[in-house]
This record gives structure tokens, sequence and C-alpha cells, in this order.
């Protein structure tokens, strides 16, 4: 009995399923298969073993095969986000289309609940954007979500949004004279969904900046705009990092009846991203980097032929970084982006940024910035590696250079524990003036 604890225990250091096997004589807990084809035995049981998903967008290779595993390489898509207008007696849902990768979508399901997180009753729609769901009880919430399938194989899934139908709302008279009249404003509209942790988020209503908020430490954002009439509008969300950056901009038309208060959630803003350099010396490094959901998976793609997938993770501020050895391109122009993945969801790609394989390194213009040090920044901070009273993008791709190397300068290891690692990144990220 003894060998059999430790051989169990062993598997459990391994760990990365959580699923437990069990029969009369023995229980099996967190099984992990480590090769494929390998097995476990003793004299009352045998564990025959497969090869699974280990981890995610890793790639393992051999001279005879290669062993994909992750969200970098099997079937996927972006969460639609949904939005719930109610009515008399119905609640219209209109969703964003969800963009496939390496597959494409071909029918959507709207899933339909009488308390949130509860059991959802699914409906096949077809590859639609729009359902209006009849036969309601006014004045009872219902819950809803979107399912987005490719030739049948489910691939994502909407956040839930509520709507709670209404009866007719007759609206107020009108008014002549008097600096006006017409409509009295009684609708409103709602977004929530994940920025930055601690970025502005702003909202557009035709082009007009109409309100804003600052995401919290979770990255989760809420905004409502109340006082709104009847008719259609087109929104647009973007938001901006602590660094400055700009976002790509997610955009969404919304039609309102009278008296109705729409809900849009689920808005997954896709990560920042910058470059430290414009063109790249060969062989030499470029350092991408940006700002995403706290402690989630960063997915870097670099457009060259064939386009290339790496992946990184992001710290509990937000941040990436990401040092990409340009020895694997081609002499040229390149162009690469980002997407983010958290719970399961993954966001959009962002925007890209082009930039060139040659035989000497440009900086961009952010990271040559004057060494004329700023008003009310004083010199010496932590990060300030090369001296010039300002912690920007140079500064990062000294950091960058030393990332996971052995013995680094003590005033590059931030906080002196003998490593350049994701903490040293968060330091610098406090003291950045760029």
């Amino acid at each position: 009995m003894k060998i059999f604890r430790v051989l169990i225990f062993s598997l459990a250091l391994f760990s990365i399923a959580h699923a437990d096997f069990t029969s009369t004589n023995f229980q099996l807990e967190n099984p992990v298969n480590i090769a494929s084809g390998g097995e476990s035995s003793s004299l009352n049981f045998k564990y025959l073993s497969t090869t699974s998903q280990l981890t995610q967008g890793q790639q393992s290779t051999s001279g005879s095969f290669t062993q994909n595993t992750g969200f970098l390489y099997f079937p996927t898509a972006t969460s639609p986000v949904v939005s719930a207008t109610p009515g008399n007696t119905q609640v219209t849902l209109n969703w964003t289309a969800a963009t496939g990768i390496l597959a494409n979508i071909t029918s959507y399901s709207v899933g339909m609940s009488t308390s949130s997180g509860g059991t959802y009753t699914y409906t096949s729609v077809g590859n639609v954007l729009t359902y209006t769901k009849t036969g309601l009880t006014n004045g009872t919430p219902y819950f809803f979500k979107v399912r987005s399938f490719a030739s049948g194989l489910l691939l994502s899934e909407s956040a839930e949004v509520s709507a709670t139908p209404v009866g007719s709302v007759t609206p107020p008279p009108s008014f002549i004279g008097g600096g006006g009249g017409g409509n009295a404003p009684v609708t409103g509209v709602t977004f929530s969904g994940i920025a930055y942790p601690g970025s502005s988020v702003f909202l557009l209503k035709d082009a007009q900046i109409a309100a804003s908020t600052v995401a919290g430490g979770d990255a989760k954002f809420k905004i409502t705009l109340t006082g709104l009439s009847s008719g259609t509008f087109n929104f647009i969300i973007y938001a901006e990092d602590r660094a400055g950056r700009r976002s790509t901009l997610f955009t969404f038309p919304v039609t309102f009846t009278v008296g109705s208060n729409s809900e849009i959630g689920g808005i997954f803003i896709a990560p920042t991203i910058s470059i430290d350099k414009e063109e790249v010396k060969k062989g030499d490094n470029i350092t991408i980097l940006g700002q995403s959901v706290p402690e989630g998976q960063v997915a870097i793609s670099v457009h060259s032929d064939p386009e290339i997938f790496v992946q990184t993770v992001t710290n509990k501020y937000g941040s990436y970084v990401y040092n990409f050895d340009t020895s694997v391109l081609d002499f040229g122009d390149h162009l690469t982006k980002s997407k983010a993945l958290k719970a399961g969801e993954i966001s959009p790609f962002g925007k890209s940024l082009a930039f060139k394989v040659g035989t000497k390194t440009i900086f961009t213009a952010s990271a040559i910035e004057s060494t004329t040090p700023a008003k009310g920044t004083s010199c010496g901070s932590p990060g300030d590696f090369n001296g010039d009273c300002r912690v920007n993008l140079v500064d990062y791709s000294i950091l960058a250079f030393w990332y996971k190397k052995a013995s680094p300068p003590a005033n590059v290891d931030l906080n002196h524990d003998g490593k350049v690692n994701i903490i040293d990144f968060s330091i610098m990220a406090y003291y950045w003036t760029a």
C-alpha cells in the first residue's frame, strides 16, 4: 500500500488536469498523461495514458512529428458582445460577429434563463446577428447568452445580459415655445466588460465623448448613459492604458424604443501594444509590450510567411513584455499584433504595428525621446537605467535584455532577488514617465 501511495503522489506533482478516477479498489487523483501510450500499474490496477493538451499554446517537435497544443493552434473564436433591448412582451438581441481563428463561424444560438447564472435553454437562430424573443411576460427579468458555432462545433459564448420587457409607453406631449419640446429622453444604455487595470475607458455617442470611467484593479468597467431619446445611435468604446497607449475601437449600433434600457455586456477590449524599434538588425531582439487583462495570457502574432505566434502572460497589473528573436524572420517589412485570453474568453486582435528587419537598429520615436529631464522629474528613479531622468521604452529594452538571464546587474534587478522577471517590470511600471 505504501508503494501505491507514493506512485499517486508522484503523479499529482505533475498534475494539470483535475479529475479523479475511482473504482472499488483505488482512487487515482489528478491523473496526468505525460507520455502517449504510457502506463502505470500495480497488483490491483493498470492505468493507460494518452497525450492531451498539457499547456496553452505550446509546441512539441521531433524529427518525425509535431504536436501543437493550446488556443494558438486549435479553432477558437472571440466572444459575441450582446445588447438586449426590451419591448412589449419581447426582447430584441443584437450581437457582434464572433471572429473565428482557424475556423469560420457558421451559426449562432441564443440561450435564455429566468435567473442569473441559471439553466439556459438554447435556440439555434442560424448565421444572423439579431434575434427577437417573443411571448415574454412584462415586468419579468430575463437573462440571455449567445453562442457561436463552426460547422456544429461550439467555439465561444457571450457574457450574460439581462432585460425586462415593458408595456407600451405613451410619449409625453410636445410643448411649443419656451425652449422647445418633443419627447422627453427616458431611455438608457449600460456598457460593461474588461479593459486594463487602472485604464481610462471612453464612451463615444455619434463620434462625441459622452461618458468615461476608470477600470478597476480587476480591469472590469461599467458605463451607464441615460437621458437618451428613442432612435438609433452608434456607440464606440475604447481604452487608454496607463502608459498612454490607446486600444482599437469597439463599435456597436443600438436602437432604442421609448422607455427601454439596453444592456451591452461582455466587452473584451483588445490589448494595447508598442515596440521599441522601427527597424531591427536581423538576429537582435525586438521588444513587444503592452497592457491587457491582469494575470491572463497574451498571444502575439508576427505576420511573416508563415505567420508566427508566441505567447506570454500578464502580471497582476495587466502588463506584458516579450523579447522576440528576429533571427527567424526574413529581411523586410513585418507586422505584429496581440490578443488576450482570460477564463475562456478571447479578445479580438488589437492594432498592428509595423517594423523592418534589416542590417541596423533604429529605435522608435517614443524610445529615443529627448534626454532633457521632464519638468518635475527627479533623476535616479528605479528603472532609469540609462540616466536620462526618464523611465521609458529605452529602459524597457534594457530590462528586457536581462529578462530571465543569469547574474543581472544590481541596478537592473529592481527587487534584488538575483533575477529579472515580471516583478521587476511591475516596479518599472510604477515609475514610468513616458
